[in-house]
Formats: structure tokens, sequence, C-alpha cells
């Protein structure tokens, strides 16, 4: 009996060195699975920019209010917007004329197109004629999109305002409100943009829709001279808008 007990310990011990010496059992690591390849979504086709078709000139022709009346005005408009790259476009200036010399008033608003306008940004301005000078009550609450960040000149620049030094908010339109030439005797246009004198007077806009008491953009109130000085001293420079008709 004590034999038999003796070779079964034997035969366990013999057993667990056998067991000790095999190499212990590793179970396999799967490969990790590879990343998904991720598809690129094709974003949706950016809008493209609008093209240029509004601006306020980078500078004025140096003369003050005589800028060779409308056809002198219209071609500084046109050759500043081509020298910014803009082509195929004919550019008028917002002016008025009144009647003189046996010639008919002209409005401004009637020689700028149907729009919409759009600055060197691309950002809307005016959607037409009567969003840009609130024709209905409506638009006229709602307003137009003039204002001192998105009047810009053709180059992409702004324009010294309200507060800087100079100030030049003082657009030259020689306009009312509603885009149409004054009808009385009164001269509002510096002899239809042809006086370079001291006396005189045009009607300018704020481009900034500050001071004065009168926020227009177009006929906040008039210079007081017609003179380059003259028009510097009251916060301008001889600057006008431009605007693309086609």
């Amino acid at each position: 009996m004590k034999n038999t007990i003796l070779l079964g310990s034997l035969l366990l011990s013999t057993s667990l060195a056998i067991a000790a010496d095999q190499p212990a059992s590793v179970t396999p690591v799967a490969a990790p699975a590879p990343a998904p390849t991720t598809v690129p979504i094709p974003a949706a086709d950016a809008k493209p920019k609008e093209p240029l078709s509004f601006f306020v000139t980078s500078v004025g022709i140096g003369k003050g209010a005589e800028l060779g009346g409308l056809a002198g005005a219209d071609a500084h408009c046109q050759k500043l917007a081509e020298a910014a790259g803009s082509v195929n476009k004919t550019w008028h200036a917002y002016l008025s004329t009144q009647a003189a010399d046996g010639q008919p008033v002209i409005n401004a608003r009637d020689r700028i197109g149907s729009g919409p306008w759009h600055n060197a940004k691309g950002a809307e301005v005016a959607k037409n004629i009567a969003h840009l000078h609130g024709n209905t009550l409506e638009l006229a609450r709602l307003g137009n999109n003039l204002s001192r960040t998105t009047v810009l000149t053709e180059k992409n620049e702004t324009v010294n305002g309200a507060g800087d030094k100079p100030n030049q908010h003082d657009i030259l339109t020689g306009s009312q409100p509603d885009g149409t030439a004054f009808t009385d005797a009164a001269d509002h246009t510096c002899k239809n943009y042809t006086s370079s004198a001291e006396d005189g007077s045009a009607q300018v806009g704020h481009f900034d829709r500050t001071g004065g008491g009168n926020t227009s953009w177009n006929s906040a109130h008039a210079s007081k001279g017609c003179g380059q000085e003259n028009l510097v001293k009251t916060g301008g420079a001889g600057l006008f808008y431009c605007f693309a008709i086609n």
C-alpha cells in the first residue's frame, strides 16, 4: 500500500515537472483592424464673389467740385474701376445736375442702372433703385446696406469718416434724399460740377451715416464753397460714388 502511494506521488511530481518545462500557451493577439478610409465629402461649391459694381472714389479729381461735368466724373469712375481690374462694365458717377443753359435736370438715380450693386468685397449694398433710396415706407424702414463698413473704394479700402483725421465723409452728390435733382434757383451742384470757386455750393452725403444731425448717405448738407480747400474744411475731399450701370 505504501509503495502504491509512493509511486503515485512520484508520477504526480514528474507530471508537474514536465508541465512546468512546457512553454506557456500564448493566445495569439489579433492584428488591429485597419482604420477605415475616410472618404472626403466634397463641400458644396462656394458661391463666387460678386464682381465690383459700386465704390466711392479713392481720390477725387483734385479740383474740388470741378469735375468736368458729368462726363468728367463718369470718366474718373471708369478710370479708377478699370485700374482696379473691373472690365466690361460702364461706370457712372452718382451725381444730379440742375437745369441750366437750356439743359434739363438730370437725376442721379436715373443714371446708375438698376442694380443690384456690390462693393469690392462682394457684399451687396443695395438690391435696386427702390432699395437704395427707400422708395416705400417698408424699404425706408429696412434701409439699404450703405455704411461705414460697406462703402469702400475701388481698391477695397475704407475712407476716413467722422472722428478720423482728416474727416472725409462728405461725398458729392448734388441730390435730394430720393436721388433727384434740386429744382429751386439755388446752386446745389457747383454749377453742375464745373466750378472750383470759393463761393457756390454742392449738396453732399455722409457715407458713414454720421454727423451734422443728418445721417443721409446722399443728402446731408451743402458744402461751403466749391474749391478743394473749401471741401476739405467742411469734412470732404471731393470724393463721389460710382455705380456700374450694367
